[in-house]
């Protein structure tokens, strides 16, 4: 279980003009301004769950993650990940953790992947028969056959992903954290990533932490969400709290047999996205009209041959639970 109370974390942070003069002040003087990452922020996970922690650039989210996995220590507040407090058991707080940070590496960029993994195997301690067993099965679900005796620098973007998300998990880590662990990785990487990652949650009960601005990675992984924003906690709830929340208007897309689609009169919050031969997307507003009296009015004017129903997107209602909280 992981449990946060009111942990607050500052940086101060150098600032100056451009410029050749300013640059020499700063060698004497440097000007600097406290920024508060994290202001109060509380939370608490229970095993097994995947959780999605979102929020726009600089809300928090990685400070928040390196807190839990013990790479920096609060100002004040209190954390316990599997009973322990990360920063003051580091040790034995990494055995139970695995952490993915999308641009950072933890595999060595000269040498094979596989000699990446013993290295890890070494720092862990991780016992001959279950690193053996782990990177059988990593190797397998990850599909990483083809490149263990390739170095890391010679890697695609996809194929160092997967490594670092099995270098991850080679001691049989309770908790992971995923930071970003999908940026850049093309559509296929994508999906065997998602598929791993739920079969890992499934078979081995394993709690995920997910933070990424790919609201298509949360839709597939997660059903809770948690909103950080400016350091605090705005939002903790739900996938479907949220949709019911903030769903906004509807696409109703039609096909149909004709060149144009006739005018629809005395619908109001209804309008005419595109209308091509045949083809034409409508957009309903939030409190307009039914779905099924649309229908039923499409059906009195041209022959329909196909129809489909879109709730706004998850990025779009993102959009509009930032512009709420004003981050």
């Amino acid at each position: 279980m992981i449990q946060l109370e009111h942990i607050c974390k500052s940086f101060r942070v150098s600032r100056r003009k451009a410029g050749f003069g300013a640059a020499a002040k700063a060698l004497f003087r440097r000007d600097t301004e406290t920024v508060r990452a994290l202001d109060d922020v509380s939370f608490s996970i229970k095993d097994g769950e995947m959780v999605g922690y979102i929020g726009p650039n600089g809300a928090g989210k990685s400070s928040t993650v390196k807190v839990m996995s013990g790479i920096l220590t609060p100002d004040s507040g209190t954390c316990l990940v599997n009973g322990r407090v990360p920063w003051r058991e580091r040790t034995a707080h990494v055995r139970e953790i695995g952490v993915v940070f999308g641009q950072r590496s933890q595999l060595w960029w000269d040498v094979p992947v596989e000699d990446s993994f013993e290295l890890l195997r070494d720092i862990y301690r991780v016992p001959e028969a279950l690193y053996r067993k782990n990177v059988a099965e990593l190797t397998e679900l990850l599909s990483l056959q083809s490149i263990l005796q390739t170095p890391v620098r010679q890697l695609s973007l996809g194929q160092r992903m997967r490594c670092e998300i099995a270098a991850s998990l080679l001691h049989s880590p309770k908790t992971l954290f995923l930071d970003e662990p999908t940026i850049g990785l093309d559509a296929v990487s994508k999906i065997a990533v998602r598929e791993f990652i739920r079969r890992l949650n499934r078979e081995h009960g394993t709690t995920v932490i997910l933070t990424t601005h790919d609201m298509q990675d949360i839709e597939a992984l997660t059903q809770r969400i948690l909103l950080i924003g400016k350091g605090h906690i705005l939002l903790d709830g739900s996938l479907e709290e949220l949709r019911r929340r903030y769903a906004g208007e509807k696409t109703l897309t039609v096909s149909y047999s004709g060149e144009a689609l006739p005018v629809l009169t005395g619908l109001s919050g209804v309008s005419v996205a595109s209308d091509l031969p045949g083809r034409a997307t409508l957009r309903i507003e939030a409190g307009g009209p039914n779905v099924s009296e649309i229908i039923t009015r499409l059906s009195a004017l041209v022959p329909i041959k196909d129809l489909a129903v879109a709730d706004e997107s998850l990025e779009e209602m993102m959009v509009s639970l930032y512009r709420e909280y004003r981050i």
